[in-house]
Parts: structure tokens; sequence; C-alpha cells
């Protein structure tokens, strides 16, 4: 199951910006026994976080940083205060008492009692410029990436470069690649902010031995696309309805916060 989309539409949307981490990626048979025993004290354990930590990796193809790992705790934290917030309002009398149903009433009883402030469009066009980035169209790139399947060591490599770019006969076994109009975001998550800016820069037609998170990468740049900077009018209703969900995203996540001011929150291996 690919999660990225999910963790994308999670970003995006309030409700499922609480509900999808807890409920969908911890599951709805966790129901936490941990802890328990003192219902003031919210304890995350060491399998929340392992699982936490497989299933971003499942998801997003790569290990969670040290922020990463803050916001998905975050997240599984507020849903357990929902949760126990849930419980002590009755809110699982008449249910099958399914942890996500609970958490996501306990949600609507926080939101209802949300009320967002207004926005002029100045307003909504500053909100805008400051996530411009958000909007506008990305750098896209086409390359090719020639995949060493015997050995790679960075003298073998940068030899198999100069071999291909001078079309001379290698001994070197590798698969041929064929990447089109990738986005630039895509390769800074694939590859790493080295190999994303070793491309900008790279001429077109030439193999590299190019730097990423998983070592030198053998491409060739065939051709690439500016980003296109995004025109706050045609889409401003779009913009919007994201300032609505970001908005209440960010009220609703202190709402709970409010909630959690009677637990007590431990996670098990952090020092106190």
């Amino acid at each position: 199951m690919n999660l990225s989309p999910l963790f994308k539409q999670a970003a995006r949307e309030p409700l499922l910006h609480f509900l999808l981490l807890g409920a969908l990626i911890f599951g709805v048979d966790h129901l936490l026994d941990a802890g328990r025993a003192d219902p003031q004290t919210i304890v995350v354990g060491a399998d929340v976080q392992k699982e936490a930590r497989d299933i971003f990796a499942a998801g997003m193809q790569r290990q969670p940083s040290a922020s990463d790992m803050k916001k998905l705790l975050d997240r599984w934290t507020d849903n357990e205060i929902l949760y126990r917030e849930g419980l002590a309002l009755g809110l699982d009398r008449g249910d099958a008492t399914i942890r996500e149903r609970v958490i996501f009433k306990a949600l609507s009883v926080a939101q209802a009692g949300i009320t967002l402030p207004k926005i002029d469009e100045p307003g909504l066009r500053n909100w805008f410029e400051a996530r411009h980035a958000r909007y506008d169209a990305p750098a896209r790139y086409s390359f090719l990436e020639a995949v060493v399947t015997s050995e790679s060591t960075p003298e073998v490599l940068q030899s198999f470069v100069k071999a291909l770019n001078a079309d001379t006969k290698t001994d070197v076994q590798s698969d041929l690649r064929v990447f089109k109009d990738r986005p630039r975001g895509n390769l800074l998550e694939s590859y790493g902010s080295d190999f994303a800016e070793a491309l900008d820069k790279a001429p077109v037609g030439t193999w590299q031995a190019i730097p990423s998170t998983s070592g030198l990468r053998v491409v060739r740049l065939e051709s690439s696309k500016p980003p296109i900077p995004a025109s706050f009018d045609p889409i401003k209703e779009a913009v919007y309805q994201d300032w609505r969900d970001d908005t209440m995203a960010e009220m609703t996540s202190k709402a709970v916060r409010e909630m959690g001011k009677k637990y007590a929150v431990r996670i098990e291996g952090e020092k106190p």
C-alpha cells in the first residue's frame, strides 16, 4: 500500500490531519494498554515509535528525521488525548467502540467550539506569498541513470563515466533507467539535496557521477524545465480553501493540546 498520497492528504485536510496518523497508521486495534494504570499519564511506547518509523519509511521511501518523528508522535499523542476525552464524555456509547470513531467524535466536539478568524484579500495574498513555493509549478528534469550491477566503488564509477562519455567499451555491468519530467521535490525526497543541486548544474548530454543519499549515481541529464511561478488571482479560491484548512488544523491542534494539559506524556526511551 502506497501511503505517500495519504501523508500529503493528511497535511491538507483538518480531520484527516488528526485521524489518519492515529487511526490508520497506528491501527484501529492498538488501544494503548501501557499507561492505563494512571489515566492521567500517556506513555508513547517503543512499539508505537517503531510502528511510526516503519510505516513512515514504507510510505515515504525514506527514514523519518527527528522532526518527522516528533510530528508523528505528536499526532499520535493528540489522538490518544482525543480518545480518552471521548471516553470521558461517553462518546463511545452506542458505538462499536472502534478507536477512530471515538477520536472522530471527540474531534468534532473540539472543532464545534472553534470559530475561524476572518481574512481579507490583502491578508490572503500575504499568506499566499509566504507559501509561494507550495503553488509554483516545480522545476522538472528528464534524465537517464546507468545503474551499476557489478562492483560500484567510486573509482569504478568514475572510470565508467569516462567510458560512457567516450563511447568506449567497458566491463562494468549496468541497467539503464529512464526518468521523464521528474519534479524537483521528488528528487529531493528520493535522492537528497546534493543530487538535486548537482543536476541543476549538470550539462545536458554528459554522463556524471552525482552524489545522492545512497551514494554516487551515474546520471545523464537529458533536459530540464525551470519552475513556473504561480499567480494569485487565478487560484484565489483554492488558496482561500487552503488557508481555511491550515488555520482549522492549527486551531484544532491548539484546542487538543489545551485538553491535553491534564495529561503527563512520557515517551519511552527518552531521557526526562
